[in-house]
C-alpha cells in the first residue's frame, strides 16, 4: 500500500521533478565544468585556474565583501527589528490587524514602484536632500557615497520586515500561554519571560527566519541594479553586479567560478545553521 501511494506521489511530482532538473539542476552542473575550462565551446581542463584568477580580481573581492558586509549589518537589524513588532503585535494592540496589513503591504508592491519612490526620496534632487537644504543641513548624494549601503540596507529592511514579522508572530502563538501563566505564578517578570520562555521557544523560528534573511539579502540585486544600475558605487557594487558584467562581456568562465563559490558559501552556511539548530533542538529535547 505505502509502495503503491509512493508511486502514485512521485508521478504527480514528476513534472515539477523534470522542470526542476532541465532549467535548474543540469544548467547549473554545466555552468560548474565550465568552471574548469579555458572556453565554453572545445575548451580543456584547467583546474582551478579560473578560481584563482577570480580571486586575484580586485573588482571581485570588491563585489564579495560589500556583500558580506550588507548581509552582516541587514540581516541582524531586520531579525531585531521584526522580532521587537511581533512580540508587540502578538499583544492585544489597537489596529493590530490593520499594521500587519500595512508591514506586509512592501511585498505586493512591484520592485520597479520601490525603486522609484527610493529614487525621489534619496536623489541628488529628491525630498531628502530638499528637506535637508531647507534646514541649512547641505545636500548629500547617497547614491554616490558612503551613504549608499545605508539606503540600500534600509530599503531591505522596509520591504522585508513584514515577512519575517509574520513568521515570528506564528512562531510566538504556538507557544502554549500555559508556560507564561506558570511563570507569572512564580514570579517571573516580563523580561524573564522573554529569555526564559519566548526566545528560547522560539528558536527553531528563528533559525528558519535566519536562513530565509540571508537567502534575501543575496536577492537585493534587483533594487540595486534599478535603482543604481550596472555600474553603481564602490560600495553597493554586489557580486550579482559582478556576475552581471561578467556576462554581458561573455566571461563565461569567471561568471560560473564565482557562482560557484557564491552557492558554495551559501550551502556551507545553511549547513552550519541547520547543523546548530539540529543540536540545540537535541538539547533542549
Amino acid at each position: 500500500m505505502l509502495r503503491r501511494d509512493g508511486m502514485a506521489a512521485l508521478l504527480f511530482l514528476a513534472p515539477s521533478l523534470a522542470g526542476f532538473a532541465v532549467f535548474f539542476v543540469i544548467p547549473f552542473a554545466i555552468g560548474i565544468y565550465y568552471s574548469f575550462t579555458d572556453q565554453t565551446i572545445g575548451g580543456s581542463f584547467v583546474g582551478f585556474d579560473n578560481y584563482k584568477e577570480l580571486l586575484a580580481s580586485g573588482s571581485f573581492r570588491k563585489a564579495a565583501n560589500n556583500t558580506l558586509l550588507f548581509t552582516g549589518v541587514s540581516v541582524p537589524l531586520l531579525l531585531a527589528l521584526s522580532l521587537i513588532l511581533a512580540v508587540l503585535l502578538n499583544q492585544r494592540v489597537w489596529l493590530r490587524n490593520w499594521l500587519q496589513t500595512a508591514f506586509i503591504l512592501p511585498l505586493v508592491v512591484p520592485v520597479a514602484s520601490v525603486v522609484m519612490i527610493w529614487q525621489i526620496l534619496f536623489d541628488w534632487n529628491g525630498s531628502l536632500n530638499a528637506w535637508m537644504n531647507g534646514l541649512h543641513w547641505g545636500r548629500i548624494d547617497w547614491l554616490k557615497s558612503d551613504g549608499s549601503m545605508v539606503v540600500l540596507v534600509i530599503m531591505y529592511i522596509w520591504k522585508n520586515i513584514g515577512y519575517d514579522m509574520i513568521l515570528f508572530l506564528a512562531g510566538l502563538q504556538s507557544i502554549p500561554q500555559d508556560y507564561y501563566e506558570t511563570a507569572r505564578i512564580e514570579g517571573a517578570g516580563k523580561l524573564r519571560q522573554l529569555f526564559h520562555i519566548t526566545l528560547v521557544y522560539l528558536t527553531p523560528t528563528l533559525f528558519f527566519v535566519l536562513l530565509i534573511s540571508i537567502i534575501n539579502s543575496f536577492k537585493v540585486f534587483r533594487e540595486t541594479y534599478l535603482l543604481a544600475g550596472d555600474y553603481p558605487y564602490d560600495r553597493i557594487y554586489m557580486l550579482q553586479h559582478y556576475m552581471n558584467n561578467m556576462f554581458f562581456t561573455l566571461d563565461i568562465q569567471r561568471l560560473t567560478a564565482a557562482a560557484a563559490l557564491m552557492v558554495g558559501c551559501i550551502v556551507l552556511l545553511v549547513t552550519v545553521l541547520l547543523s546548530v539548530e539540529r543540536r540545540f533542538r537535541e538539547f533542549m529535547e
